[in-house]
């Protein structure tokens, strides 16, 4: 896996691979992360990657975040009642 970028955001880790015709878009949070393959075709250019990779669709990242946050904190507290 190659590494061709990063987004800087205040929140996360934005990292672009490029793979086996595809670009990897690896956003990190903490101790939790989602991961996005996107093959070449459906993407003309690393900018158009970049371009996806921000407003509504990254809210939405960011939002299943906290939600993952909470669904782990909520696997805790049972585990450990």
């Amino acid at each position: 896996m190659k590494v061709i970028g990063e987004i800087s955001h205040p929140s996360c880790k934005i990292t672009l691979y490029a793979w086996n015709s595809r670009y990897i878009v690896k956003i990190e949070a903490g101790q939790l992360e989602q991961t996005y393959k996107i093959n070449e075709y459906d993407i003309s250019s690393e900018e158009d990657l970049r371009e996806v990779v921000t407003g509504p669709f990254l809210d939405k990242v960011l939002a299943r975040f906290e939600a993952m946050a909470r669904d782990w904190e909520e696997a805790l507290e049972e585990v450990e009642d």
